[in-house]
């Protein structure tokens, strides 16, 4: 049985293999983007019969800097490519076990593409809605 905090390492982990991007498995005060931020969104649990899986969905939040607007929403789109070394669907489902901690882990949507707002410092960001089975 994987804990919360171990499926949200492992999803760090799969996206630490992105190049040039920052992953954290913890919300941090101060980012230093280009980052990945895995937070742990909800779970729903008793979804067989004898009450051993368990969904439980992850927000990944990818900032980026807008020190110029135009390679910003290109580094970003990168990121929510379906293709190429910088996906992040790509990468989070690179190991759908989390190296055997799930029986499954999927990219289900990308959501939010816009500015984000962190400590008066305007980025520019996108969340992927990440759906884990585990025991």
């Amino acid at each position: 049985m994987a804990s919360i905090a171990e499926l949200r390492t492992a999803i760090a982990t799969n996206l630490a293999t992105i190049p040039g991007l920052r992953t954290s498995e913890f919300i941090p005060d101060n980012p230093n983007p280009p980052i990945a931020v895995v937070q742990f969104d909800r779970a729903q649990y008793h979804l067989d019969m004898r009450n051993g899986m368990a969904e439980y969905n992850f927000v990944v939040q990818v900032v980026v800097g807008r020190a110029d607007e135009r390679s910003a929403q290109r580094n970003l789109d990168s990121y929510c490519s379906s293709t190429g070394s910088s996906s992040v669907l790509l990468a989070v489902e690179s190991d759908r076990t989390l190296n055997n901690k799930a029986f499954d882990c999927v990219v289900t949507e990308m959501s939010s593409y816009g500015p984000v707002l962190i400590n008066d410092t305007t980025y520019l960001g996108a969340e992927f809605q990440v759906r884990v089975l585990a025991s």
